[in-house]
Protein backbone atom coordinates (compact mmCIF):
# COMPACT_ATOMS: atom_id res chain seq x y z
CA UNK A 1 0.00 0.00 0.00
CA UNK A 2 1.43 3.35 -1.29
CA UNK A 3 1.65 6.09 1.63
CA UNK A 4 -0.23 9.28 0.92
CA UNK A 5 1.35 12.33 -1.03
CA UNK A 6 4.10 9.28 -2.24
CA UNK A 7 3.26 9.64 -5.90
CA UNK A 8 0.81 12.98 -5.67
CA UNK A 9 1.49 16.06 -4.00
CA UNK A 10 0.00 18.41 -1.96
CA UNK A 11 -3.10 17.06 -0.73
CA UNK A 12 -6.01 18.03 -3.26
CA UNK A 13 -7.82 21.11 -2.51
CA UNK A 14 -11.70 19.20 -1.12
CA UNK A 15 -13.30 22.14 -2.23
CA UNK A 16 -12.33 22.23 -5.78
CA UNK A 17 -14.70 20.34 -7.98
CA UNK A 18 -12.27 19.48 -10.48
CA UNK A 19 -8.40 18.05 -10.03
CA UNK A 20 -6.14 18.70 -12.01
CA UNK A 21 -2.49 16.38 -12.38
CA UNK A 22 0.44 17.94 -13.29
CA UNK A 23 2.89 15.98 -14.75
CA UNK A 24 7.00 17.06 -14.82
CA UNK A 25 9.40 16.95 -17.18
CA UNK A 26 12.33 14.96 -17.87
CA UNK A 27 14.55 14.64 -14.75
CA UNK A 28 12.15 17.21 -13.27
CA UNK A 29 9.26 18.02 -10.66
CA UNK A 30 7.21 20.41 -9.02
CA UNK A 31 9.80 23.68 -9.87
CA UNK A 32 8.42 24.20 -13.57
CA UNK A 33 4.90 24.22 -12.09
CA UNK A 34 5.47 26.69 -8.81
CA UNK A 35 3.91 29.49 -10.03
CA UNK A 36 1.00 27.28 -11.06
CA UNK A 37 -1.04 27.67 -7.45
CA UNK A 38 -1.16 31.28 -7.41
CA UNK A 39 -2.39 31.29 -11.33
CA UNK A 40 -5.06 28.67 -11.14
CA UNK A 41 -8.69 29.23 -10.18
CA UNK A 42 -9.91 28.55 -6.95
CA UNK A 43 -12.26 25.53 -8.47
CA UNK A 44 -9.06 23.52 -9.78
CA UNK A 45 -7.43 21.48 -7.06
CA UNK A 46 -3.83 20.93 -8.69
CA UNK A 47 -1.21 18.27 -7.70
CA UNK A 48 2.08 17.42 -9.34
CA UNK A 49 3.16 13.69 -10.26
CA UNK A 50 5.72 12.81 -7.64
CA UNK A 51 7.92 10.10 -9.84
CA UNK A 52 10.51 8.58 -8.12
CA UNK A 53 14.33 9.30 -8.19
CA UNK A 54 13.69 13.43 -7.18
CA UNK A 55 11.96 15.70 -5.05
CA UNK A 56 10.55 13.83 -2.24
CA UNK A 57 11.30 10.72 -3.54
CA UNK A 58 14.82 11.00 -3.96
CA UNK A 59 16.32 8.13 -2.16
CA UNK A 60 13.91 5.76 -4.98
CA UNK A 61 15.38 4.19 -7.61
CA UNK A 62 13.96 6.30 -11.18
CA UNK A 63 11.87 4.04 -13.41
CA UNK A 64 14.15 3.16 -16.79
CA UNK A 65 11.51 1.80 -19.26
CA UNK A 66 8.11 3.38 -19.71
CA UNK A 67 5.99 0.19 -19.14
CA UNK A 68 6.68 -0.44 -15.10
CA UNK A 69 6.69 3.16 -14.77
CA UNK A 70 3.09 3.57 -16.37
CA UNK A 71 1.84 0.41 -14.46
CA UNK A 72 2.82 1.86 -10.95
CA UNK A 73 1.84 5.35 -11.62
CA UNK A 74 -1.84 3.73 -13.32
CA UNK A 75 -2.00 1.88 -9.89
CA UNK A 76 -1.28 4.85 -7.78
CA UNK A 77 -3.84 7.02 -10.36
CA UNK A 78 -6.86 4.91 -9.34
CA UNK A 79 -5.88 4.46 -5.74
CA UNK A 80 -6.27 8.85 -5.67
CA UNK A 81 -9.19 9.54 -7.60
CA UNK A 82 -12.40 10.12 -6.13
CA UNK A 83 -15.09 11.17 -7.87
CA UNK A 84 -14.07 14.37 -9.25
CA UNK A 85 -13.87 14.99 -13.03
CA UNK A 86 -9.67 15.41 -13.69
CA UNK A 87 -7.55 16.77 -15.77
CA UNK A 88 -3.75 16.12 -17.03
CA UNK A 89 -0.92 18.96 -18.14
CA UNK A 90 2.09 17.48 -19.18
CA UNK A 91 5.09 19.25 -20.42
CA UNK A 92 7.54 17.23 -22.89
CA UNK A 93 8.60 14.33 -21.26
CA UNK A 94 5.57 14.59 -19.05
CA UNK A 95 3.07 15.25 -21.95
CA UNK A 96 4.43 11.55 -23.22
CA UNK A 97 3.35 10.31 -19.04
CA UNK A 98 0.03 11.88 -19.55
CA UNK A 99 -0.86 10.73 -22.80
CA UNK A 100 0.64 7.43 -22.22
CA UNK A 101 -1.80 7.09 -18.98
CA UNK A 102 -4.53 7.95 -20.64
CA UNK A 103 -4.31 5.44 -23.03
CA UNK A 104 -4.13 3.05 -20.48
CA UNK A 105 -7.40 4.75 -18.57
CA UNK A 106 -9.58 4.67 -21.82
CA UNK A 107 -8.49 1.04 -22.93
CA UNK A 108 -9.40 -0.36 -19.61
CA UNK A 109 -12.41 1.68 -19.49
CA UNK A 110 -11.79 3.72 -16.54
CA UNK A 111 -12.49 7.00 -16.98
CA UNK A 112 -9.88 9.47 -18.81
CA UNK A 113 -9.23 13.02 -18.06
CA UNK A 114 -12.03 15.87 -19.39
CA UNK A 115 -8.94 17.46 -20.82
CA UNK A 116 -5.41 16.38 -21.54
CA UNK A 117 -2.91 19.54 -21.92
CA UNK A 118 0.00 18.67 -23.84
CA UNK A 119 3.52 21.07 -23.72
CA UNK A 120 6.56 20.81 -25.72
CA UNK A 121 6.28 16.96 -26.80
CA UNK A 122 4.45 15.41 -29.88
CA UNK A 123 3.45 11.69 -30.52
CA UNK A 124 5.54 11.71 -33.66
CA UNK A 125 8.11 14.34 -34.60
CA UNK A 126 10.11 14.72 -31.50
CA UNK A 127 14.03 14.78 -31.31
CA UNK A 128 14.44 12.48 -28.41
CA UNK A 129 18.17 11.61 -27.71
CA UNK A 130 19.07 8.13 -28.32
CA UNK A 131 19.42 5.88 -25.31
CA UNK A 132 23.77 6.10 -25.76
CA UNK A 133 23.10 9.59 -25.63
CA UNK A 134 21.42 9.41 -22.11
CA UNK A 135 23.98 6.70 -20.94
CA UNK A 136 26.54 8.92 -21.63
CA UNK A 137 29.63 11.17 -20.04
CA UNK A 138 28.08 13.57 -17.11
CA UNK A 139 29.72 16.35 -19.27
CA UNK A 140 28.01 15.68 -22.65
CA UNK A 141 24.66 15.36 -20.43
CA UNK A 142 25.21 18.60 -18.52
CA UNK A 143 25.82 20.10 -22.14
CA UNK A 144 23.07 18.48 -23.46
CA UNK A 145 21.05 20.02 -20.46
CA UNK A 146 22.52 23.26 -20.49
CA UNK A 147 21.42 23.93 -23.76
CA UNK A 148 18.12 23.27 -23.43
CA UNK A 149 17.70 25.13 -20.65
CA UNK A 150 16.29 21.86 -17.75
CA UNK A 151 17.57 23.75 -14.93
CA UNK A 152 18.34 26.65 -13.58
CA UNK A 153 22.06 27.78 -13.97
CA UNK A 154 22.95 27.41 -10.18
CA UNK A 155 22.50 23.70 -10.28
CA UNK A 156 24.98 23.31 -13.46
CA UNK A 157 27.88 25.14 -10.95
CA UNK A 158 27.24 22.41 -7.86
CA UNK A 159 28.58 19.47 -8.03
CA UNK A 160 26.14 18.38 -4.93
CA UNK A 161 22.75 19.52 -6.97
CA UNK A 162 24.06 17.79 -10.33
CA UNK A 163 24.79 14.56 -8.07
CA UNK A 164 21.14 14.99 -6.99
CA UNK A 165 18.95 15.56 -10.69
CA UNK A 166 21.70 13.56 -13.13
CA UNK A 167 20.51 10.13 -11.96
CA UNK A 168 17.01 10.85 -13.13
CA UNK A 169 17.32 12.87 -15.70
CA UNK A 170 19.29 9.95 -17.29
CA UNK A 171 17.20 7.60 -16.43
CA UNK A 172 13.97 9.88 -17.50
CA UNK A 173 15.87 10.39 -21.29
CA UNK A 174 16.07 6.59 -21.64
CA UNK A 175 12.53 5.90 -20.75
CA UNK A 176 11.84 8.60 -23.62
CA UNK A 177 14.09 7.14 -26.03
CA UNK A 178 13.47 4.29 -26.46
CA UNK A 179 9.42 4.85 -26.40
CA UNK A 180 7.54 3.20 -30.01
CA UNK A 181 4.56 4.77 -30.81
CA UNK A 182 1.59 2.70 -31.73
CA UNK A 183 -0.95 5.50 -33.39
CA UNK A 184 -3.10 5.10 -30.29
CA UNK A 185 -5.89 7.12 -30.03
CA UNK A 186 -7.79 8.52 -27.29
CA UNK A 187 -11.67 10.34 -26.50
CA UNK A 188 -10.07 12.75 -24.44
CA UNK A 189 -9.81 16.24 -25.99
CA UNK A 190 -6.50 17.50 -26.40
CA UNK A 191 -4.74 21.00 -26.58
CA UNK A 192 -1.25 21.67 -27.07
CA UNK A 193 1.30 23.61 -26.41
CA UNK A 194 4.80 24.59 -27.13
CA UNK A 195 7.72 27.25 -28.34
CA UNK A 196 8.45 28.43 -31.47
CA UNK A 197 12.17 28.07 -31.12
CA UNK A 198 11.97 24.48 -29.65
CA UNK A 199 14.73 22.47 -31.04
CA UNK A 200 13.35 19.30 -30.10
CA UNK A 201 9.92 19.95 -32.25
CA UNK A 202 10.02 20.20 -35.94
CA UNK A 203 7.82 23.02 -37.64
CA UNK A 204 4.51 21.70 -37.35
CA UNK A 205 5.20 18.62 -35.12
CA UNK A 206 2.22 19.51 -32.20
CA UNK A 207 -0.04 19.05 -35.89
CA UNK A 208 0.55 15.02 -35.09
CA UNK A 209 -2.00 15.34 -32.20
CA UNK A 210 -4.69 16.22 -34.51
CA UNK A 211 -4.94 11.94 -35.08
CA UNK A 212 -4.86 11.20 -31.31
CA UNK A 213 -8.29 12.54 -31.24
CA UNK A 214 -11.37 13.65 -32.29
CA UNK A 215 -11.68 16.82 -30.23
CA UNK A 216 -8.48 18.46 -31.03
CA UNK A 217 -8.63 22.00 -29.46
CA UNK A 218 -5.65 23.50 -31.46
CA UNK A 219 -1.77 24.18 -30.48
CA UNK A 220 -0.64 27.78 -28.85
CA UNK A 221 2.36 28.61 -29.84
CA UNK A 222 4.83 31.30 -27.96
CA UNK A 223 8.24 32.45 -27.89
CA UNK A 224 10.94 30.62 -26.61
CA UNK A 225 12.63 27.20 -26.73
CA UNK A 226 11.98 23.79 -25.41
CA UNK A 227 11.14 25.45 -21.90
CA UNK A 228 9.51 28.57 -22.96
CA UNK A 229 6.70 27.37 -20.79
CA UNK A 230 8.66 29.08 -17.75
CA UNK A 231 8.35 32.75 -18.97
CA UNK A 232 4.53 32.09 -20.16
CA UNK A 233 3.02 30.46 -17.37
CA UNK A 234 0.40 33.58 -17.12
CA UNK A 235 -0.93 32.73 -21.04
CA UNK A 236 -0.95 29.04 -20.43
CA UNK A 237 -2.57 28.61 -17.58
CA UNK A 238 -5.26 30.82 -18.60
CA UNK A 239 -5.59 29.20 -21.84
CA UNK A 240 -6.42 26.01 -20.57
CA UNK A 241 -8.15 26.55 -17.26
CA UNK A 242 -10.75 28.63 -20.27
CA UNK A 243 -11.04 24.84 -21.89
CA UNK A 244 -10.73 22.89 -18.68
CA UNK A 245 -14.00 25.05 -18.00
CA UNK A 246 -16.10 24.47 -21.09
CA UNK A 247 -15.41 21.05 -20.81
Amino acid sequence: MRQPGQWFWPEPDPGAPVRLFLFPHAGGGGLLYRPWPALLPADVAHQVVQIPGREKRLDEPPFRHLDPLLAALYDALLDELDERPFAFFGHSFGAQLAYRLTVLLERDGERGPVLLGASAWAPAGFASITVEQARGSEAELVEWATNLGSFPEDVYRDPAMLKMVLPALRADLEVNATYADDGAAIRSPIVAYSGKSDPLMPPRAMDAWRLRTPNFLGNSTFPGGHFYLSDHAVSVVSDFTRHLHRR
